[in-house]
């Protein structure tokens, strides 16, 4: 098979996507398949002002911040059963996993 296998985790929570590709880079070393990562890949904020009261004292404001957090594994030399070990493989509800081949 031996082909190039990337995988992108994106969550919310910094602490799951941590957890869930050092379980990914564990489970591929298993295997003994070639792993560069977990790369890091920048932090997306999103930030939205809203006004405190509904007509009156419009410069009372409150601002809110939703992180998202995404690391990037790409796998190499890969084997039926490295993909075999990957399709078993659990992950947390939290975190989004999007896989190229």
């Amino acid at each position: 098979m031996s082909q190039k296998i990337r995988i992108k985790l994106k969550s919310y929570d910094h602490n799951l996507v941590d957890k869930s590709a050092e379980k990914i880079v564990k489970t591929v070393k298993a295997t003994d398949a070639v792993v560069s990562g977990p790369i890091p890949l920048p932090t997306y904020k999103r930030i939205f002002t809203v006004n405190r009261s509904t007509f009156v004292n419009k410069k009372s404001r409150e601002q809110f911040q939703l992180s998202s957090y995404q690391r990037l594994i790409d796998i190499y030399s890969s084997t039926a059963k490295t993909v075999d070990a990957l399709m078993k493989l659990e992950l947390p509800s939290g975190v989004d996993v999007s896989i190229k081949v």
